[in-house]
């Protein structure tokens, strides 16, 4: 085989590099392998050492790059023992030459607790612009690629350096995704997906946030999606309602909380009238009972069963907005949860007419269900900024909550008829046009427990998700190109 595989390994402990590089080395189109390491230290055998800084700086990007023989690059980026299947190296070689992509990956399996779990990844798209995409651990490139990507990164990058690399390939080559379980990678992270989707607004990751920020800005400037802080003016004028705003709960089998919800919301203080519109998608748990016993002692309280039973969500936030009573804001509020004092509804309604949005995005605080705070506590979203929020929100998974709508500007664009994803779906879509008003202090507070949608999804049901948010993505950034080009003329 004259174009061999440069293979760059990161050290970690010896036995489990070791292994890897006999895993490597077994396989006829392995050439070269380079052991990662931030200091001089023994290595195994056969292999060379590649001083580096850490696999996320844009500096070791280009020093690998440097070290790519012609053919083919795999870039392993963990620590953990790596065990490639039966003629892993020949089928990455194989689908990349027959679909001409400049870098491939694939499904694989995880070793979590000594136990061999198959872990399907999903396929790329123009909108998989998320910093934390898994394709796992086996990174494949074409190394003449490999290093026309690295060429044009323009910035220097200590933490987004690998996410600058393949957004960077992206632009100029496919990435492809075989279906298939060419691997094996330990896994050491075992904890539940409700534990893990909260990493990325943990405080301690800020730094790093800002520069994948920086990084999807050159990406989406460069593939024209890129939105300059200018917005359609809202002026709070059109319609005529009878209640200045509405919360409104979706809801189905949450007797253990809807309560709380509904109390929630009857103790607020305001100077304007407001109801609470809940849209009960045909309970069946005794919940459809205690809301009926709240509005029979509150008429601000307007019960909505929906006549038909095809609704997720999304439908059932439809029809509340379209519902005759709803008011001039729309306000969510989760039938798991519970706003954090009596001034939510006002502070909400009064950012809409400081900030002059569609849109106002709050802060929730993070507890169990006896309402004790659990980490990563206070989720502020304060990556989002005025002027780049909306660039910014094709990068990260969410946009916050609660979530409050100017009605009007709702009913027009409507919610997608989903249950996972449909408020980030919505915001991408305002923001096109209208500017996203935000609260920093927090507003609700967000129960963590067993019965949450999110809180254990297996790894088919992520990727569903995962993949839904991408296509919301890939939609998105399809529809901000055409604005752009017809904005250029």
């Amino acid at each position: 085989m004259t174009n061999k595989v440069t293979c760059f390994v990161p050290m970690g402990e010896w036995e489990d590099t070791q292994r890897t590089v006999e895993s490597l080395k077994a396989e006829e189109a392995c050439g070269n392998v380079y052991i990662l390491a931030n200091k001089e230290q023994e290595i195994p055998e056969g292999t060379r050492l590649l001083k580096f800084t850490g696999m996320n700086s844009s500096e070791s990007i280009k020093l690998i790059a440097e070290c790519c023989d012609e053919g083919y690059a795999l870039l392993y980026t963990k620590e953990q023992e790596l065990q490639l299947g039966e003629y892993g190296l020949e089928r990455f070689i194989q689908v990349m030459d027959s679909t001409a992509s400049g870098m491939v990956y694939a499904d694989y399996f995880a070793m979590k607790e000594g136990t061999l779990i198959p872990n399907p990844v999903i396929d790329y798209q123009d909108g998989s612009l998320r910093d934390d995409f898994n394709f796992g651990a086996v990174l494949f490139f074409e190394s003449a690629i490999f290093r026309q990507a690295v060429e044009n990164i323009d910035a220097a990058y200590e933490y987004a350096g690998l996410y600058a690399l393949r957004l960077s390939v992206s632009r100029i080559s496919r990435l492809y995704r075989i279906p298939e379980f060419l691997y094996t990678e330990v896994e050491l992270d075992v904890r539940k997906s409700g534990e893990k989707m909260f990493d990325y607004v943990d405080p301690k990751n800020r730094k790093v946030q800002i520069e994948m920020e920086e990084a999807c800005n050159e990406h989406l400037k460069k593939v024209n999606g890129y939105l300059i802080p200018e917005f359609t003016e809202v002026k709070f004028n059109e319609g005529s309602f009878e209640y200045e705003a509405s919360v409104i709960i979706p809801v189905r089998n949450r007797k253990k909380t809807i309560g709380d919800a509904i109390a929630s919301v009857l103790k607020q203080i305001t100077d304007f009238k407001f109801n609470l519109i809940i849209v009960d998608n045909h309970s069946t748990d005794g919940t459809t009972e205690i809301i009926k016993e709240y509005a029979a002692k509150d008429d601000r309280i307007v019960h909505v069963v929906p006549g038909r039973n095809d609704l997720g969500i999304g439908g059932c936030w439809n029809q509340a907005v379209m519902h005759p009573q709803c008011g001039k804001f729309a306000i969510q509020l989760d039938s798991d949860d519970l706003y954090i004092d009596e001034q939510v509804i006002t502070n909400i309604v009064k950012a809409f007419y400081e900030q002059q949005c569609a849109m106002v995005v709050g802060t929730y605080q993070m507890v169990n269900f006896n309402l004790d705070e659990i980490p990563p506590g206070i989720i502020d979203h304060k990556e989002w900024t005025p002027d780049n929020g909306r660039n910014n929100a094709l990068r990260i998974n969410g946009l916050g909550a609660p979530r409050a709508f100017y009605t009007p500007v709702l009913r027009t664009i409507k919610v997608p008829n989903v249950s996972y994803g449909e408020d980030y779906a919505l915001g991408l879509a305002i923001s096109r046009n209208y500017q996203i008003g935000r609260i920093y202090d927090p507003l609700y507070l967000c129960r963590r427990w067993d019965d949450n949608s999110d809180a254990s999804l297996d790894v088919n049901k992520m990727n569903a998700h995962n993949t839904y948010k991408d296509r919301i993505r890939t939609m998105e950034l399809w529809a901000r190109q055409q604005y752009n080009q017809q904005k250029e003329g």
